[in-house]
């Protein structure tokens, strides 16, 4: 059976089906413009890793608990593994600006809490005030506050250091 379009016709219809998708592509590549925040706007990154304290304190067993107990488990301590859960809160210039309750990793509850947390704020001056409670009492044992001026597309990292350190507020430089 004959071809029913010769080859010219063929070779020219898909040089400009082939145009047509190159040219979708290569606009689609640069447009619609994106962007990634306001020309006004700073970003704050809050993000720690933390082992609260243990949901409850060690106990000691008595002399019949450990006598039941094979001779290889008979800990006079029975300390459970549970974690308490950690909540933080970040304000802004007195007003809440982020609150979250961040249960412990791990299939028995015993391991660290971990956030992130990226949050667009309009830049120039600030009071940021930052509390973390790691306790089953839910007291805030850490509090740090700071006053910044962050510049226009400039990232605040909030960092937590249970060391001793409690929080720190790292300005970084300017993003494009």
């Amino acid at each position: 059976m004959p071809d029913p379009m010769p080859r010219p016709v063929r070779i020219l219809l898909q040089v400009i089906a082939y145009g047509a998708f190159a040219a979708l592509i290569g606009y689609f590549s640069t447009a619609p413009a994106y962007r990634l925040r306001a020309d006004n706007e700073a970003i704050v990154k809050l993000s720690f890793s933390h082992a609260a304290q243990l949901k409850q304190a060690c106990r000691e067993r008595t002399a019949e608990e450990l006598a039941k107990l094979p001779p290889n488990m008979r800990n006079k301590l029975d300390c459970p593994r549970e974690r308490a859960d950690v909540t933080v809160e970040l304000d802004l210039d007195g007003r809440p600006l982020m609150r979250a309750v961040v249960p412990p990793t791990g299939l028995r509850k015993d391991g660290a809490a971990n956030l992130y947390r990226r949050i667009a704020i309009p830049s120039g001056a600030h009071t940021f005030v930052v509390r973390l409670a790691d306790g089953p009492d839910g007291m805030f044992r850490f509090h740090q506050s700071d006053h910044l001026n962050l510049a226009p597309g400039q990232v605040l990292v909030v960092d937590f250091a249970p060391g001793g350190t409690g929080f720190q507020f790292l300005a970084g430089t300017r993003l494009p």
